[in-house]
């Protein structure tokens, strides 16, 4: 139990170290003078908030007949009609001032939530693509979602009314020690440390409440949304019910912690009510007494009232301040652990941009596993010269495909050497290794906008007319022409409103606009039909003209023209050279080729024969003349 304290308060101490920035803003002294300024106003807030009890006093005595202040206050303020004019003016001379606070901190806010989820989009792009590939979108989002929303609460609480708070409660103990005796100041001290002390205990209780709330409903969020990424795999295999249930196990979960969360509410606001009315009968008891033994007028019996009844105002919002800011740290807690989160792949020290000739490309004894227990590339060696395409083909599972993400750097090699023109891309930026190198991959996943924008997604400041040129050249042009609305159709949460072969396309025309002078076509026809692959191999091959290219194949048909073929098998170089030279070697090169070529001449004689009987249905159908 010791322990768990001690590590919840390092993580409280670590949270609002982090948050420090967010609350003082660095470089923003104009946000820092609005700091300055709302909690200046909120301070005399505070003190004019203290006259308010007074007024009523003085007002309640002179309504009695007994008020006496001559000498205290100048003559215009001593009719009671004054007196009350003077009490509403000063409630709201003190509402005034603290909407002025609010008016004054709200940019301070939005600005320290803006900097922090600009801060958490730029880190979760710089992490791994390891991490990605474990990451769970939908609670992802909801981390992000959350922690954005309690940074708001944490600063604007923790700045403007924590301490405000705390002077507030030290001048009404001042108050009623000067005016009333030190028996009143004891029934204060007590009361606000016990009310303090309940509020603390049960908040943290709740607060491991909120936890499980907060976890059941981030798990909820990452079923409902990887359900709807996969829909039309739930629908193919029928499983509406399942991922129903799987999602309503999780809203269950959530149901119950919700119902604690709200109910351990209920008990917390009635222990506080307890507390507090007890301490409030006590010094109103006193003071009744006081005023039968003629010691005190009923105003000061008001008096007291009234500065109780001030002072449960703070006392309710500092238990509300503390909730908020432990519930706002455990809702930013997760998000600052992602930001803690190192990134696997980072740029050396003294890395400096990468100097781009003629776009060579050569692997070096690379060794390479993502597990340690299963290598991947066991000693890879080979060179893409410049201008050259090289093909890379094997088995599923024999490291295809890690050499494209390798090249990327999405991953560092265990040993070895990958390099570009003679430069180690471990001593270069990623930024711009990246920008020397196209892609065209497999699975083309588009965004959610229109087909220029992803076009131009190549090269953001291209024009209008450089996209349509870069279509012309990938062959959907006139497919995008045809549009409804052509280049600003919007193609679905992932392109799924484009074919497969549509989406290709307008991948190779983005890769085209970008111009690059190293290409990377990572199986970009293996997942089409053999009419769709060649009209996109022969765009592929406008492309790749005068380009270092490095295929990944799976079809072999497409890297007939290559220059060399790399053949791997388990992680190792197994065969090397020419289409015609390795099929004279009749080895597993030879092999994949005739098993590819039946394939193909089978699917090309079945749809020969479907077309031929739907001919004949035709002949059959057709009216004789």
């Amino acid at each position: 139990m010791a322990n768990g304290k001690t590590v919840s308060e390092s993580n409280l101490l670590r949270t609002l170290f982090n948050l420090w920035p967010y609350m003082w803003p660095s470089g923003r002294t104009d946000l820092k003078m609005r700091v300055v300024w709302a909690t200046v106003y909120l301070l005399v807030s505070k003190f004019v908030l203290l006259l308010v009890p007074y007024f009523f006093k003085w007002s309640t005595d002179a309504l009695n007949g007994r008020v006496d202040l001559a000498g205290t206050l100048p003559p215009l303020l001593v009719g009671a009609t004054v007196l009350v004019i003077a009490y509403n003016l000063t409630r709201l001379i003190q509402l005034g001032l603290n909407q002025l606070r609010d008016a004054l901190f709200a940019s301070v806010g939005q600005y320290a939530v803006r900097q922090l989820a600009y801060r958490t989009f730029v880190h979760i792009h710089e992490l791994s693509l390891r991490f990605h590939l474990e990451r769970k979108t939908g609670g992802l989002s909801r981390i992000i979602e959350r922690g954005t929303k309690g940074i708001e609460t944490i600063v604007r609480f923790t700045i403007l009314n924590s301490v405000p708070t705390v002077i507030e409660f030290l001048l009404t103990a001042v108050i009623f020690w000067w005016g009333y005796g030190f028996s009143y100041l004891a029934v204060t001290a007590f009361t606000v440390w016990a009310y303090i002390w309940f509020t603390i205990r049960a908040s943290d209780w709740r607060i491991a409440i909120r936890r499980t709330m907060n976890d059941s409903d981030t798990d909820a969020n990452t079923k409902a949304i990887d359900s709807l990424l996969n829909f039309e795999t739930v629908k193919y295999f029928g499983n509406e019910e399942m991922e129903a249930r799987r999602f309503d196990m999780s809203m269950e979960r959530y149901e119950k912690a919700a119902t604690d969360v709200w109910t351990s509410l209920g008990w917390l606001n009635f222990g506080q009510g307890i507390i507090f009315g007890l301490g409030t009968t006590v010094m109103l008891l006193l003071s009744a007494f006081a005023v039968q033994r003629g010691e005190q007028t009923i105003g000061d019996f008001v008096f007291v009232n009234s500065m109780l009844l001030q002072l449960s105002v703070p006392l309710n919002f500092i238990g509300f301040v503390y909730r908020e800011i432990r519930q706002g740290l455990t809702d930013i807690e997760q998000m600052f652990d992602l930001l803690d989160v190192t990134p696997e792949v980072t740029d050396a020290p003294d890395a400096a941009p990468l100097k781009i000739g003629q776009g060579a490309i050569r692997f070096k004894d690379v060794h390479f596993s993502y597990d340690p227990a299963r290598p991947i590339l066991r000693g890879i060696s080979f060179e893409v010269p410049a201008g050259k395409t090289v093909a890379v083909v094997g088995p599923s599972g024999a490291g295809k495909s890690t050499l494209s993400r390798l090249l990327y750097r999405f991953y560092d090699i265990q040993s070895g050497a990958i390099t570009v023109d003679g430069q180690d891309i471990r001593h270069v930026t990623q930024k711009s290794l990246r920008s020397a190198i196209g892609m065209v991959p497999q699975d083309t996943v588009l965004f959610n906008d229109t087909v220029a924008y992803n076009i131009r997604y190549g090269r953001p400041s291209a024009g209008d007319a450089e996209v349509k040129m870069a279509a012309e050249i990938a062959q959907i042009a006139h497919f995008i022409e045809l549009l409804p609305e052509g280049f600003e159709t919007k193609v679905g949460e992932r392109g799924l409103k484009l074919s497969g072969g549509e989406k290709q396309r307008v991948a190779i025309a983005r890769t085209i606009l970008k111009a690059p002078p190293i290409l990377i076509l990572d199986e970009a026809t293996s997942a089409l039909d053999t009419t769709t692959e060649r009209e996109i191999q022969a765009a592929l091959d406008v492309v790749s003209k005068n380009r270092t290219t490095l295929v990944i194949a799976h079809r072999l048909s497409t890297v007939i023209g290559a220059d060399e073929i790399i053949v791997l098998k388990s992680g190792e170089i197994a065969e090397r050279g020419t289409h015609a030279a390795l099929l004279e070697k009749n080895g597993l090169y030879a092999s994949m080729w005739n098993r590819q070529r039946e394939a193909t001449q089978a699917e090309e004689h079945l749809k020969q024969v479907r077309e031929s009987d739907d001919l004949g249905i035709v002949a059959r159908l057709a009216p004789a003349s």
